[in-house]
């Protein structure tokens, strides 16, 4: 188990599917000392770190139906499409608190990962090292462009790390990781395509963020080149891989709080129908 990380894709509220499994993972006392997340999968793996049992079916599914999670007036009002301040500051702080001192406290390391709007690269930070900025992190790692303003950290301008960096299997070998169980948010056969329309306006939007400009238009060729590293190290053996069969109609910013609930009992399913299986992968 000292060599086997935890890796999990982002991918919005596709990232119920990801909830689910780590319920799972806590239900059974299964942890991995070293996790690597982006996006929804980093706050996903926030949750599974303080050891808080349901808490990530409570803020995603539990407010699907909230006027103010998801809003085209707030979007046009304040630029942004997720209430970010209810998702990262009353939620958290008043609604659901989050455990500070067990997630701290917690010898599992969580490396998030967000994108430097001016250079285009993926930035880590451990958890230990953004002592009381955890949450601004995961802020920044779930703001996706042209949806959601840019957060400004340690002197640097940052978006979602799942735009430069969506599978962060690299970051999970980096660690020194022999082996990794992955979490992914699509169907087995995926593949992104090439976004043409509104990348012009884009450009002119981000004039001043050339890497991220340049970034964004080859996403396509970085997720479907990880997924092709993914799928080769399951062959060889030294990943093993969880990967949704069917989203059960669930899109990047799903309202339906019927379809997210069975996505995430998907992800449970999964877990507990894999866990020997797993097991077997750990301990080999």
């Amino acid at each position: 188990m000292n060599q086997t990380g935890l890796v999990l894709e982002g991918g919005g509220l596709r990232g119920v599917y990801t909830a689910g499994i780590l319920e799972y993972f806590l239900k059974s006392g299964l942890s991995f000392p070293s996790v690597v997340g982006v996006s929804a999968g980093a706050c996903n793996a926030s949750s599974y770190i303080s050891r808080q049992e349901k808490r990530n079916y409570a803020v995603t599914v539990g407010y699907a139906g909230h006027p103010d999670y998801i809003s085209f007036k707030r979007f046009f009002s304040h630029g942004e499409l997720f209430n970010m301040d209810l998702i990262f500051d009353k939620i958290p702080h008043q609604e659901h608190p989050f455990d500070y001192d067990r997630f701290y406290n917690s010898d599992q390391l969580l490396y998030t990962g967000v994108t430097d709007c001016v250079t285009g690269e993926t930035v880590y930070y451990e958890k230990n090292e953004v002592k009381g900025d955890i949450i601004t992190i995961l802020r920044a790692s779930s703001s996706l462009p042209m949806i959601a303003p840019i957060v400004r950290y340690d002197g640097r301008d940052y978006l979602d790390g799942g735009i430069s960096d969506p599978i962060p299997i690299n970051q999970s070998i980096k660690t020194g990781n022999q082996k990794h169980v992955i979490v992914l948010t699509q169907e087995k056969g995926y593949q992104k395509q090439q976004t043409k329309r509104g990348m012009l306006y884009f450009s002119r939007k981000y004039r001043d963020y050339p890497g991220l400009v340049d970034v964004v238009k080859r996403r396509y060729q970085i997720y479907n080149g990880l997924l092709r590293q993914v799928e080769r190290m399951e062959e060889e053996g030294s990943a093993f891989v969880f990967r949704p069969d069917n989203l059960q109609g669930v899109k990047r910013l799903e309202k339906d709080a019927a379809k997210l609930d069975e996505l995430y009992q998907h992800g449970m399913e999964h877990a507990k129908a894999r866990s020997e299986e797993l097991q077997r992968f750990i301990n080999s």
